[in-house]
């Protein structure tokens, strides 16, 4: 009995199907031969037994001429499920094909490139591939969907994809939410995270904190605040809920003390600051008090030193 290949819900959508004659339906060939990872169509031993035909439109392609998506928005691949899924191949085969487009001689994945990858681990010369034509567009439409609906991507490469599709194909965050089947405020909040400092996205990709902790960080503009709260989430390793309470507090305390601010003490914490070039604050307590000045590094520290002549 044929195997049933399948694109998988959400795939269909975006590439159509044609209903199966019995024969593989004829690919029309791009109009030039430009391969998106550099390499020059041929580059790969090709020869007529490289794809066989399939039932149900499915051909078996050699790895040797298949590339990977040059719009693939996972930038990291777990090695060990990797490993997982080369031995489960090993053992059962590729079940679900791989979705192709064909560029002159070479075959660009849509969607499959983990199952790409683990083949090559597993050894296999060829593999199961749906080869359909497909836009730029689709193609990375596509490849954030099947990452998305299988959860491979992380909260911060789900955004950057998000944001490539925005931009490259000038479309608003509800023409993007209506292609991804989510809400708009689904897809404008993963783009916020985006707007974090570097060091806190990085954290959320290594699951140093979790989405809600972020969130819950966002909730804070200042940067030098929100630098702070991480610290805090970190060393005393906070709960979300815990996080959101500090959040209110923070902004109960910036709220209030933006009331009570001695404006000539302002005017000198402004001056400063913009000499300085990061954040200071002054505190006074009667005829005294103290400077605090903000730093982040070494080097940070250094050039504050030497801006003040230490």
């Amino acid at each position: 009995m044929a195997q049933n290949y399948g694109l998988g819900r959400g795939l269909s959508s975006l590439i159509p199907q044609s209903r199966s004659t019995g024969q593989d339906k004829k690919i029309t060939e791009p109009k030039n031969d430009f391969n998106y990872f550099g390499a020059r169509p041929g580059s790969a031993k090709v020869t007529d037994e490289s794809v066989k035909a399939l039932p149900s439109g499915v051909q078996e392609i050699e790895l040797v001429r298949i590339v990977p998506n040059p719009h693939q928005p996972r930038l990291k691949f777990d090695q060990d499920k990797l490993q997982e899924l080369a031995d489960s191949i090993k053992e059962h085969g590729v079940i679900q094909p791989l979705v192709a487009t064909k560029n002159g001689n070479q075959y660009e994945i849509i969607a499959g490139e983990r199952r790409f990858q683990a083949s090559k681990l597993a050894g296999l010369k060829t593999v199961p591939v749906i080869v359909r034509d497909a836009t730029e567009q689709q193609k990375l439409e596509l490849a954030i969907i099947e990452n998305v609906q299988r959860h491979d991507l992380n909260p911060i490469e789900e955004a950057k994809s998000y944001l490539k599709l925005a931009d490259e194909f000038d479309l608003s965050q509800e023409a993007v939410a209506k292609k991804m089947g989510k809400s708009r405020s689904a897809v404008a909040n993963k783009l916020r995270l985006l707007q974090l400092p570097v060091e806190i996205q990085k954290a959320l990709i290594e699951q140093k904190i979790t989405e809600g902790h972020a969130k819950a960080i966002l909730a804070i503009e200042n940067p030098e605040k929100q630098r702070a709260l991480f610290e805090m989430i970190l060393k005393n390793n906070l709960t979300v809920r815990q996080t959101e309470d500090k959040t209110k507090e923070i902004s109960v305390k910036t709220h209030t003390r933006s009331m009570q601010v001695d404006p000539e003490i302002k005017r000198i914490e402004d001056m400063l600051t913009g000499t300085l070039g990061t954040k200071v604050k002054i505190s006074k307590t009667g005829n005294g008090g103290k400077i605090a000045i903000d730093y982040y590094s070494q080097e940070e520290l250094n050039n504050i030193l030497s801006k003040i002549h230490i």
